[in-house]
């Protein structure tokens, strides 16, 4: 099986296009310390040929361009894009999905709360529904995707819900302190090629390592795991934001109850973030954040970064 990193960086990439955080000062100018990134997203393939996104990112036309294992192959229109698996309905995971308009077969996973969110809203209807399929993701089933022409891919996957929060643009005050979240809200996903036992886990996206989610992932091969924020209050102190990771569902990574620490004792061979804000001090290579990170045995993922199990 083969993990390619699309993009590595959390909603607006890095440098963030209004952003004039010192990190994104290092990467317009080109600094070799603050390397450019486009927002999150993964491709997976148990051949190297038919592929299956993670995500569907604001910036997934430059993504595609910029990874010739999806460029076009045969005849004068051809995608080796299977399907995108959608892991929540937040703006930097589905828009990308407006960039596979162009009536080219392709099947969209995702449960059934983000399709009937997608279902509502009508510019998503240029998916033309006689090529695109939209398909339901079970929870806790695991499943083998399906390539377009109904052949299996080879990829099994499994969909678990994840501490996370509903999106923004879909929060509502009058539900409560969480906004109408449920559990099919934010999944993480686990994926597997047939036969083979090694499995990674891509979990963009979470609030909090409960017990149950720390179990599924002890031991796990490779980890991809929500790299947000260093610290919970850091757009607050930087200056440029007014919110929380906790008020965004981000668990930090720094502190006694962060995300270094809570990996710390479950085992995983390979740690890797990704989703990563444009003011978290790991974006930058030379900083003491990053030094710390990579010390407690974290990858920093980039995109264009190749894994292979």
């Amino acid at each position: 099986m083969i993990v390619r990193v699309l993009g590595s960086a959390a909603g607006g990439g890095f440098p963030q296009w209004n952003c004039n955080h010192p990190n994104s000062r290092r990467a317009r100018a080109g600094d070799p310390a603050a390397k450019p990134r486009t927002q999150s997203s993964i491709a997976v393939s148990a051949d190297g040929e038919h592929w299956f996104l993670f995500n569907a990112s604001p910036d997934l036309r430059q993504q595609i361009g910029a990874n010739d294992v999806l460029h076009p192959k045969k005849g004068l229109r051809h995608s080796p894009i299977e399907g995108v698996v959608v892991t929540n309905a937040d703006i930097d995971h589905i828009a990308g999905l407006l960039t596979l308009r162009e009536s080219q077969p392709f099947r969209l996973y995702a449960t059934a709360k983000v399709q009937g969110v997608l279902r509502e809203n009508s510019v998503f209807n240029v998916l033309n529904p006689a090529v695109v399929i939209r398909d339901e993701l079970p929870l806790e089933a695991p499943f083998e995707l399906l390539r377009i022409d109904e052949r299996a891919s080879g990829l099994i996957v499994e969909a678990f819900p994840v501490p996370g929060k509903i999106a923004l643009y879909l929060e509502n005050p009058e539900a409560g302190p969480n906004l109408g979240t449920t559990a099919q809200d934010t999944i993480g996903l686990s994926v597997g090629a047939r036969g083979a036992d090694a499995r990674c886990y891509y979990i963009p996206g979470c609030a909090e390592l409960t017990p149950a989610l720390a179990e599924r992932l002890r031991g796990a091969d490779c980890v991809f795991f929500d790299g947000t924020l260093w610290q919970d209050d850091e757009m607050i102190r930087s200056g440029t934001g007014v919110k929380t990771g906790a008020r965004m569902g981000h668990m930090s990574l720094s502190g006694e109850h962060g995300t270094i620490a809570a990996l710390r004792d479950l085992g995983v061979k390979r740690k890797i973030l990704i989703h990563i804000n444009c003011t978290n001090p790991i974006l930058i290579e030379d900083s003491p954040e990053r030094e710390a990170a990579v010390a407690a045995g974290w990858e920093i993922s980039y995109d264009g970064m190749e894994v292979r199990l």
